[in-house]
């Protein structure tokens, strides 16, 4: 049976997040997400998109010259053929991420994966969603991201690294939500608190805005 998925769009720009941020990455992004965050700057993939199969995906990827493939959402774990796109492209020699909500179980992603998941904060609107079964099948090659509004994530944040001992677990991201909370602020307090954290902010927003395809 041909395997295929709902894809809200492919891509191909810098890579703005993340512990590859600035290396030229082909973008995969679903269609369809479960949940609802108030900061989500991806809206328009929650409908719509066209379905297409594992091999015309792939196919596309083929056309850039770069060995880093980002799938991202939307949820992609939300469409079970996701799980069948990420091995295929680990199968081709891609270093391949997958960006995921956290919300859903990712014990079924091939461990050639890195895995890039967000712990939702309170000022997420999504704090009841959080999977924290997921935090133990997270390894060093993974990534936990915590996006941060306001005082209050951040303290939330903080007590979550102390309470799960994550920073022994993974690489923990730590970032701002534009235009809520400062960057600067969020940086000093970091530095204050000498967490084992790494600061992000995302790269694309400063080159491009939220333009579509960047």
């Amino acid at each position: 049976m041909e395997h295929s998925l709902r894809i809200t769009e492919i891509f191909y720009s810098l890579q703005g997040e993340s512990n590859t941020v600035g290396l030229p990455t082909v973008f995969i992004r679903l269609t369809g997400c479960p949940l609802r965050c108030v900061y989500c700057d991806t809206a328009y993939a929650f409908t719509g998109g066209e379905r297409r199969s594992v091999a015309d995906i792939i196919a596309e990827v083929q056309t850039y010259r770069t060995r880093h493939v980002c799938v991202t959402g939307g949820e992609p774990l939300a469409q079970p053929a996701c799980l069948v796109l990420l091995s295929a492209l680990a199968e081709l020699g891609y270093q391949v991420s997958l960006e995921t909500s956290g919300a859903l179980d990712v014990a079924g992603v091939d461990p050639r994966v890195a895995k890039v998941m967000d712990l939702k904060t309170p000022g997420s609107g999504e704090l009841a969603r959080n999977r924290y079964e997921n935090l133990a099948l997270l390894t060093a090659q993974d990534q936990l991201k915590f996006v941060i509004a306001d005082v209050a994530d951040y303290e939330w944040s903080k007590q979550m690294l102390l309470d799960h001992q994550l920073p022994e677990r993974c690489q923990i991201l730590f970032s701002p939500v534009m235009d809520v909370m400062s960057a600067t602020e969020l940086a000093e307090r970091i530095l204050a608190d000498q967490l084992p954290v790494r600061f992000q902010i995302q790269l694309h927003k400063y080159l491009w805005n939220d333009a579509r395809g960047k």
